[in-house]
């Protein structure tokens, strides 16, 4: 294992190949449901401004549905900032929970080391392997939207498109460090699962309760879903210094992960 090339990498992506397409398939599947109907509510007929006033006070604004008449505003609410936020946090939960604390609870992370690999080395080829099929998932997302761009009438700028994937990658990426970090922290998967999908949670309820009153607005600066979404990167186009921030963040949270997974005592 030592004179190949990012073993554990090769072996993380080769064993999980069926997994990264089933995700593959339901990321499109949601994108080619909701995008497409965006030209059935954008007609001069269509109401959905009616609609939308007529749901209960503060909730459209809670849920970000204010702008659903806007291509930008529909892509955001419907696939960015909801079903694909969704996904990616699960997926970003699942992987980044099995990397570490997932072998180690199954004994298959001594036997790794055993064979002379470094903990550095699986922090650095684990996190690498979630990294890059979270970036896959967001890659495809934001070619597909590209395609359906001018048939289902949204009309972005195709790198604003870009720039929104990137922020949802972005809050993808920061769950999955979490996840793997705390996984390699307590080799527990129950509570890397627990650290991934809370801080994705905790964004957007900050997110949502900082969208009720001025009074509790503040809370904007302390969600990570806002820093990703809060500027309508679909619209306005992706915000550099928030994506250096969220992407800061999830490096940082890996590295002090990273360095006590490599000191403490690992359990068979």
């Amino acid at each position: 294992m030592r004179t190949s090339v990012l073993p554990l990498l090769r072996r993380s992506l080769v064993d999980s190949w069926r997994a990264t397409l089933g995700w593959t398939l339901g990321f499109v599947a949601a994108i080619v449901l909701y995008i497409p109907l965006y030209s059935s509510f954008s007609g001069p007929d269509a109401g959905f401004q009616d609609i939308i006033d007529s749901l209960p006070a503060g909730f459209s604004t809670t849920l970000g549905f204010e702008d659903l008449s806007s291509g930008a505003g529909y892509v955001q609410a419907t696939f960015l900032g909801l079903i694909g936020f969704v996904l990616l946090t699960i997926t970003a939960t699942l992987w980044s929970s099995a990397a570490i604390a997932g072998d180690e609870e199954s004994g298959s992370l001594e036997l790794t080391l055993a064979h002379g690999v470094s903990r550095v080395q699986v922090m650095v080829e684990r996190s690498l392997a979630v990294i890059l099929r979270l970036t896959w998932l967001a890659a495809v997302s934001a070619l597909l939207i590209l395609a359906l761009n001018e048939p289902s009438g949204i009309k972005l700028a195709p790198v604003h498109i870009v720039g929104g994937c990137l922020a949802l990658l972005g809050l993808g990426l920061l769950a999955a460090s979490f996840g793997l970090s705390v996984g390699a922290i307590t080799g527990r998967r129950s509570y890397a699962s627990a650290a991934a999908a809370g801080i994705a949670l905790f964004g957007y309820v900050l997110n949502s309760l900082g969208n009720q009153s001025s009074d509790v607005e503040w809370l904007h600066t302390i969600s990570p879903y806002h820093w990703a979404f809060g500027n309508s990167p679909l619209r306005e186009g992706a915000d550099g210094g928030a994506l250096v921030l969220i992407y800061g963040a999830a490096a940082a949270i890996l590295v002090i992960g990273g360095t006590i997974f490599n000191r403490r005592d690992i359990s068979a």
